[in-house]
């Protein structure tokens, strides 16, 4: 049986530190024997875990650094500390690593996966919030921020809480094909694979106005993001060259004045989409696209989802047709 260690120290997120047993405690092979043991593992014998900055409890930690590496899998979750990582946690990771075992992170476990090197020169991810930290401490790994999670040779990383189940149902549709997953899934009330990335997650404050010298210019554009504006009209309202203005943009926003537009047209429809029943063609000329079909081409784009999908997942007072549940076999339907 494929054995699976979850790390456990001080500060260790409680719902990541579940994800792990839950998702492959609930495969099973055709007869419904398991095919994963999990053991939660650690350097010392107590572990204090934790939930947005608080305590919840302290935990026995029932297996060493042994077990940990001689696991076939090992899981890192997000850990709530400033601590540097135990030089012998880092040995036992390399040294696994280094046997070939498979080594996975959620969340910011990544951060512990990069500083003891096991990310260098690779593709990651984590949560949205804590990509530019990490980028900027460990500039030899490629973060991307849109992926829910990534597997780069054999080092898996996920981004924030819930990708973690994503990730780890991920490792068993590798592991034993998609109807294995699909069945664990199924008994997790989870859908097998979400579509999109995080980018959706992301809530909408990366274009805030600021208090610089293009932050009345910027206003200006976001009480106008239904009219078809030009690089030229708003560099004749802020009364200065295109260049000028490109160059104001880039120092203020770190982006070009039209990408700062388009984020904010973008933003404007997920609010839209999330708080009213406007049709599609409706968000669209209200956020500034024009038509659907444009509107549609950008969330592929960013999102890799469409409005539809986005709205059904997104909205709070939505109406039948746009509120998608889970029957209790585990399909998507309707409400009836």
């Amino acid at each position: 049986m494929h054995a699976v260690a979850v790390l456990a120290m001080d500060g260790v997120v409680g719902f990541e530190l579940a994800t792990p047993g839950q998702v492959f405690g609930s495969a099973a092979d055709a007869t419904g024997a398991p095919l994963y043991t999990v053991r939660v593992c650690g350097p010392t014998p107590e572990a204090r875990a934790s939930a947005a900055g608080s305590d919840l409890f302290t935990m026995s930690v029932p297996f060493g650094l042994d077990e940990l590496r001689a696991a076939d899998t090992i899981v890192v979750p997000a850990h709530e500390t400033t601590a540097p990582v135990p030089a012998d946690v880092a040995e036992a990771i390399r040294d696994a690593h280094r046997e070939g075992r498979r080594i996975a992170s959620i969340c910011t476990g990544a951060g512990l996966l990069a500083d003891i090197g096991l990310l260098d020169g690779r593709t990651a991810t984590t949560h949205w919030r804590h990509v530019a930290e990490l980028t900027g401490r460990f500039p030899d790994v490629r973060f991307d921020a849109d992926k829910l999670y990534v597997d780069d040779r054999g080092v898996l990383t996920s981004a924030g809480v819930a990708a973690g189940i994503d990730l780890c149902l991920h490792m068993v549709r590798t592991d034993h094909g998609a109807a294995v997953a699909a069945t664990a899934a199924r008994r997790m009330v989870m859908s097998p694979h979400r579509g999109g990335g995080q980018t959706q997650f992301i809530a909408h404050d990366d274009a805030v106005l600021g208090d610089g010298p293009t932050a009345a210019l910027m206003l200006w554009m976001s009480e106008r993001l239904d009219r078809p504006l030009t690089l030229a009209s708003i560099a004749a309202e802020a009364r200065l060259s295109v260049r000028t203005l490109h160059r104001r943009f880039l120092a203020s926003t770190g982006v070009p004045p039209m990408q700062w537009l388009l984020t904010r047209r973008i933003a404007r429809a997920q609010e839209l989409l999330e708080s009213t029943s406007l049709s599609i063609e409706e968000v669209a000329r209200h956020s500034g696209f024009g038509t659907a079909a444009v509107l549609r081409e950008h969330f592929r784009r960013r999102f890799a989802t469409t409005p539809t999908a986005y709205r059904r997942r997104f909205t709070v007072n939505g109406t039948d047709e746009t509120r998608g549940v889970f029957h209790r076999n585990g399909t998507r339907g309707r409400r009836s």
